[in-house]
């Protein structure tokens, strides 16, 4: 026990003092986070719209995610990743408070549209600050720290968020939301100012910088992580429902079982990303073991009505995330460098924008036209095609690098 102690301890060696307070603001603006969850909740049983309704306001989210990550990637290259995110957790917070007084359909479209607009205009911005904070041989295990974070709020979260909803209602997670959002803003401005931090891996000036919409390899795989992240935003839009409409959950079994996901987190991936960082297996591999779990999970619902295939789907998928997303950021920032940051990093956060956009109206309009079976074998499906993209842009890195090698030893 003390030697796995130890090795858990060791994992979180070598990280800079800025990496960390990176991951505690993020850690006080995701323990926050407990209307996302619970949003397609709130929206039917509280506001009482339909599910066409619920999914055209996801789409709205996703319109803003996806806009305000573009905006993100262009305000990061000409004011600076740390304004970009202070202004987002300021405006974020403020917001979330705004929108809990509207209730009309279409109030509600504008304020999500708005609110994730300007929250996601600090994704690309993040993910430059963690480049830049960290040695290069850390950036995996930097991310891995991040994800943590996030999903140790997230853990922590729903499950409160869960009683807080049974005991004064939905109004109170509002509030949370952007206070949080608040309280991290001014702790940045007392750890991260600039005048006091030092960067340990700037950003590489390139002569002949490759755009990053140019750049096929690096598209593809965007296509296939926008694939992967339409499936796996199910898990915060149409599994909740699965879990109370099916097996009748109530929201605090609901908020339980969504934390058991960032309980995993919290526990074993640091670990995990250490352990796999060390073997032979490539970033793109992992990334498409994990994606394959995650698309498992959705089968495994499929297999039975007992209520406890619901905790071992959730375990596959949380297995599948830990592994898929911490290398597929990494992925993202090596590919980077042929480029600028802002701009890879903006198209990246746009790709999950898309998954935003499209896979929750979607998922909702194929449950309520299809039931809840085709829609997880149709998850399942399109996990299938993201792999088949991943499968090929991995056969075209293989097959570039055969041909420089060759090129190099004729010369």
């Amino acid at each position: 026990m003390q030697k796995l102690f130890r090795n858990y301890i060791q994992s979180f060696s070598g990280l800079s003092r800025e990496i960390w307070w990176l991951a505690l603001i993020t850690l006080i603006n995701r323990s926050g986070a407990m209307v996302i969850p619970f949003l397609s909740l709130y929206l039917t049983d509280d506001l009482n719209f339909s599910l066409s309704q619920v999914g055209w306001i996801m789409t709205s989210y996703g319109l803003g995610s996806f806009a305000g990550a573009w905006l993100g990637g262009k305000l990061s290259e000409i004011i600076g990743y740390f304004k970009v995110i202070l202004g987002s957790l300021f405006l974020t917070g403020i917001s979330f408070i705004i929108i809990q007084y509207l209730h009309s359909f279409w109030s509600i479209c504008a304020g999500f549209f708005i609110l994730i607009l300007i929250a996601d205009t600090a994704r690309p911005a993040f993910f430059i600050a963690l480049s830049a904070y960290s040695k290069p041989e850390n950036k995996t295990r930097s991310l891995t720290l991040i994800r943590l974070a996030i999903n140790l709020g997230f853990s922590m979260g729903p499950a409160v968020g869960g009683i807080i909803i049974a005991s004064i209602g939905y109004f109170g997670l509002f509030w949370i939301d952007g206070i949080t959002c608040i309280l991290a803003g001014f702790l940045m401005i007392y750890t991260l100012n600039p005048k006091k931090t030092k960067e340990v891996d700037k950003e590489i000036v390139v002569q002949n910088p490759l755009p990053a919409h140019l750049d096929w390899v690096y598209v593809v795989f965007l296509i296939a992580l926008a694939i992967f992240g339409f499936i796996f935003v199910q898990y915060f839009s149409t599994v909740p429902l699965y879990y109370k409409e099916i097996h009748k959950l109530s929201e605090e079994k609901i908020g339980l079982l969504l934390a058991l996901n960032g309980a995993m987190i919290f526990v074993l991936e640091m670990p995990l990303i250490a352990y796999l960082e060390k073997t032979s297996i490539s970033k793109l591999n992992h990334v498409i073991i994990g994606s394959a779990l995650t698309g498992i999970s959705f089968l495994l619902m499929l297999i039975s009505p007992w209520a406890g295939v619901l905790v071992i789907g959730m375990i596959v998928a949380t297995l599948g995330e830990m592994i898929s997303f911490p290398f597929g950021n990494a992925f993202a920032l090596e590919r980077s460098k042929l480029g600028k940051q802002g701009a890879y990093m903006g198209l990246y956060s746009m790709s999950f924008s898309i998954a935003h956009i499209l896979g929750h109206n979607s998922g909702m309009r194929l449950i309520e036209n299809f039931g809840y079976t085709i829609t997880w074998i149709t998850m399942a499906f399109l996990t299938l095609v993201a792999l088949l993209l991943l499968f090929s842009i991995q056969i075209s890195i293989k097959k570039y690098s055969t041909e420089v090698c060759t090129v190099k030893s004729n010369n």
